[in-house]
């Protein structure tokens, strides 16, 4: 298998030393294995990305001494390819459209145990599936989302146990991880794959373009773990391959806290302002002694 990685930033606010560590971990395992580092713009909210930040990622990682092939891919550029893969769950019966508000779902998710907390998922609270078995609106209703029905991807997949595994390297050695149906259903639930001012979520671009790009690693932050077990549902009822993935441990602050874009302080644009080096930031994040 030939190593074949990516960054995939959203520019939607200042790269830090969390994206350093993940950016530069992935293109020094690329280089290890002789494999290809791949840079991928994930811009899909268009009411947050802005063309400076984008700008601001290319000069931060170049910065960093990284390279990548170009064109870069552009998650903007791609929504076609998102409707046609979302056609072809339409088709297997396997979308359902949603009208719930963010309210809605809360309540919803309270109901069936007043005062006991919702359980919560890769997405936050768990859909409680209250559109699941609506009758079909008019057409001219558009929903404010589109929804995975969990239930029936996982009878599409059938019960092999093996088809439901992904390997992991992100603790230094390779391991198998099955994702259990029952989790799936109860801790998962039917996650938004289109939201209507997107045209698609991250949880479908994100396996869309892997396969696309042919990515056989994917080298992401641990906090994104859990919605592995999503992408990997899709990777089967879709017939895409699944990569090897490596979750690595989050770059925190002082307190404990996972850094965040709000977390202007630990940008890297300041850091170079302040006359930091590469190799700096490198020893910050544990990459070099």
């Amino acid at each position: 298998m030939t190593f074949r990685t990516r960054f995939a930033p959203s520019p939607t606010g200042p790269l830090h030393l969390g994206h350093a560590y993940s950016a530069l971990l992935a293109a020094d395992l690329a280089a290890r294995y002789a494999g290809a580092f791949l840079l991928r713009i994930e811009d899909i909210d268009r009411t947050r990305a802005r063309a400076p930040w984008e700008a601001q990622i290319f000069d931060d990682l170049t910065w960093l001494g990284l390279s990548w092939p170009e064109p870069v891919m552009r998650q903007s550029h791609r929504l076609q390819s998102y409707q046609t893969t979302l056609q072809s769950l339409q088709r297997l019966g396997l979308l359902y459209p949603c009208y719930c508000s963010r309210r809605d779902i809360a309540e919803a998710a309270h109901a069936p145990q007043e005062g006991a907390a919702p359980k919560m998922g890769p997405d936050g609270v768990v859909y409680p599936g209250t559109c699941r078995d609506r009758p079909k609106p008019p057409i001219s209703a558009v929903p404010p989302a589109l929804r995975l029905d969990m239930g029936k991807a996982i009878r599409r997949i059938g019960p092999n146990r093996s088809a439901l595994t992904f390997t992991e390297e992100g603790d230094g050695t390779a391991r198998s991880v099955h994702v259990a149906p029952k989790e799936l259903l109860d801790q998962v639930g039917d996650v938004v794959l289109a939201r209507r001012d997107m045209g698609t979520s991250y949880h479908l671009s994100v396996v869309v373009d892997d396969a696309a790009q042919g990515i056989s690693h994917v080298v992401r932050g641990r906090d994104l773990f859990d919605a592995t077990k999503i992408h990997v549902v899709l990777q089967r009822v879709l017939d895409l391959p699944t990569p090897v993935y490596h979750h690595h441990r989050l770059i925190r602050d002082e307190a404990g806290k996972r850094l965040a874009k709000r977390d202007d302080a630990r940008a890297l644009s300041k850091y170079r302002a302040e006359g930091l080096t590469p190799q700096d930031i490198r020893r910050m994040v544990g990459l070099a002694d």
